[in-house]
């Protein structure tokens, strides 16, 4: 039997382990990425584990989330991670270079390497054949260290693509088809690995656009061959000499098939709050629009802002639509620039904002109440806009721009003739942002400001833990909601102890004193609880006020693991009904923790009820909860 591609990759870089689904294995990673909102934390963990330099092929730093400097925090921690990676070997991407994601594709990606990022749309780099993975903080710090990152087998589940995309279909229409599909929780534990004959018609960039929102189908990662269209693509960046064809054998066999004729696909567009309520455009067309934003590490490619320029040449944005573009890199924002593109886009009416994630994080350009607001990007969480009564849509470049237009939801297939792109030879390529590592690193002063304080520090698991249920939620709980993002709490993400009061408040404000009041307790939450970004600071912050464990009835990916690299166990009910026997502030109890074998019991002394649990911890995960943490146990190996 033939291997997919994803399994060959894992394969050349297992160091533990079995390939059957499910079991736990390790895997050599080569390349690590950061960015700031993550990145801060992830080195003060890494300089704590006393490893002088970076043992990977390559780690990049990069600067584009909190780009809006308001006050001193900001620039004092881009100061730090400038300084700490100066020191450690690592590469230093500046502000203004541009999105993580964006510039690792065009400058750093390696077919069939392994790839660890600090935000969950690393898979972007799957564009172009690697298998590319977002996790916390901690665990990109440990493989920084030299360590192996551990996961469950996944499934392997193949999109077998046919066709051709038609004029005015884009790829963020192939991967919204997928979601309507698959759902935010279809592929947890699954690799989603794209092959078939219409692969060959979708370019590095097009793809990239697929694998980066594979993220919100839950899934580990997803993949493309490295084939014609991969090396074309590096060439142009100047890097064809790290090309090599990669693909699955003929006879590989894969645990889900899922069939997509692209020669029939239409436009499509995601309804609020939840990236897989998707429709086809033409079922919400005519819809008053107020806000068009264009970007992200979604969809601001070469390609895409030059279909957005071509779409808007003479014409004008909609008087009752602010429309705001967010160039991906600066090798795109410069291009656009000398190619005439950019006055186009000015000309229009169109706002131009620097090339960093921006809006979609939440920095800056908040619609107004009850807005429509049409987005290129990979999330429309409630709330996540900055501005909680907002209706966030999500849809290609083309649907955007027509909606920028008309003022409306569009079909942009009533645009008239298509706009063409033809991909350049040669991209336009100074890595002059790009700051290598010191070659006198003993010399390198690290820069910690006023706004970097101590790693917290979680004690030991005990045999019993009681509390309150400090905290019942529902299903499809994101990172957003537990941990906001934004203009006023992204700034604290080094500062632990000012960053814990804002956990939960988009949920219930009164959260983190209660946490505090009580001394800590136990969260309730439903299905997919902590899906989306991969921030640990929602798991971080939480153990600060005291969080022991989550009882949830089924977790997310990379937030149950931060919950197990900071001491919080992750509990899940044995019996999914149960969770309506059990209410916000019961005083509870969880037994016989001193093993963790088999099943659990959740005394709730308020019911006067026992509730069993369950858990499906590796020996290995065990181990690390009970030590208090990933850095504990870390430091118990020697």
């Amino acid at each position: 039997m033939g291997l997919s591609l994803a399994k060959k990759i894992i394969r050349n870089h297992l160091v533990e382990g079995k390939m059957e689904a499910g079991d736990e294995i390790a895997i050599r990673i080569d390349h690590t990425l950061t960015q700031d909102a993550t990145g801060t934390m992830a080195y003060l963990q890494f300089e704590a584990m006393g490893v002088p330099k970076v043992r990977t092929k390559r780690s990049v730093s990069y600067i584009d989330h909190n780009t809006l400097q308001a006050g001193f925090e900001n620039a004092d921690d881009h100061a730090y991670l400038q300084s700490v990676a100066a020191k450690h070997g690592i590469f230093f991407s500046r502000p203004g270079n541009g999105i993580c994601h964006q510039v690792q594709l065009e400058r750093f990606d390696v077919p069939g390497d392994t790839l660890l990022g600090s935000d969950s749309h690393t898979p972007t780099a799957g564009g172009l054949g690697v298998l590319a993975i977002g996790a916390g903080g901690l665990d990109v710090a440990a493989a920084m260290a030299g360590q192996p990152f551990y996961l469950p087998m996944p499934q392997i589940c193949l999109v077998k693509l046919t066709g051709k995309l038609q004029p005015w279909i884009s790829a963020k229409d192939v991967i919204l088809e997928v979601l309507r599909i698959m759902s935010v929780k279809g592929g947890v534990g699954k690799i989603i690995e794209y092959g078939g004959d219409g692969v060959a018609s979708l370019s590095a960039t097009d793809r990239a656009t697929i694998t980066n929102m594979g993220a919100e189908l839950g899934a580990t990662t997803s993949i493309f061959p490295s084939d014609d269209v991969t090396r074309q693509f590096m060439a142009a960046q100047g890097r064809e000499n790290e090309w090599q064809e990669l693909k699955a054998d003929d006879d590989a066999e894969y645990d889900e098939v899922i069939e997509i004729n692209l020669d029939n696909l239409e436009p499509m567009i995601a309804m609020p709050h939840m990236p897989d309520k998707v429709v086809k455009v033409a079922q919400v067309e005519g819809k008053k629009v107020d806000q068009v934003a264009i970007g992200s590490c979604t969809n601001s490619s070469l390609r895409d802002l030059m279909i957005v320029a071509g779409a808007l040449k003479g014409k004008s944005v909609h008087p009752g639509v602010s429309l705001v573009i967010s160039p991906g890199s600066k090798q795109v924002f410069e291009m656009i620039a000398r190619n005439g593109a950019l006055a186009d886009l000015i000309a229009s009416g169109a706002r131009i904002l620097e090339s960093a994630c921006g809006p979609c994080i939440g920095m800056g350009q908040a619609p107004k109440t009850n807005a429509v607001s049409i987005r290129t990007f990979n999330r429309n969480f409630e709330g996540r806009s900055g501005t909680k009564s907002a209706g966030v849509y999500l849809a290609g470049p083309e649907v955007a721009v027509a909606a920028a237009i008309n003022g409306v939801i569009t079909d942009p297939r009533k645009l008239g003739t298509p706009v063409t792109f033809d991909y350049p030879e040669k991209y336009l390529v100074d890595d002059r942002m790009i700051i290598y590592p010191s070659d006198e690193p003993e010399k390198v002063e690290v820069v910690r400001g006023p706004n970097i304080k101590p790693l917290p520090q979680n004690t030991k698991l005990p045999d019993t833990l009681a509390g309150k249920i400090l905290l019942k939620v529902g299903d499809n709980i994101t990172t957003d909601h537990i941990m906001p993002a934004g203009t006023k709490v992204l700034p604290l993400r080094s500062n632990i102890p000012a960053i814990s009061e804002f956990v939960f408040t988009a949920v219930d404000p009164e959260f983190p004193k209660r946490a505090k009041e009580y001394g800590g307790g136990f969260i309730l939450g439903g299905e997919n609880y902590g899906q989306g970004s991969s921030r640990e600071h929602a798991a971080l912050a939480p153990m600060y006020l005291g969080v022991k464990a989550v009882i949830a009835k089924s977790f997310a990916r990379i937030h149950r693991q931060n919950l197990i690299n900071f001491g919080i166990l992750p509990l899940k009910l044995a019996d999914p009904d149960d969770y309506e026997k059990i209410d916000q502030l019961d005083d509870a109890e969880i037994l016989n923790l001193g093993s963790l074998a088999g099943e659990q019991e959740l005394i709730d002394k308020s019911k006067n009820a026992t509730i069993k649990l369950t858990h499906d911890l590796s020996e290995r995960e065990i181990e690390v909860v009970k030590a208090g943490g990933r850095l504990n146990y870390i430091r118990t190996q020697g």
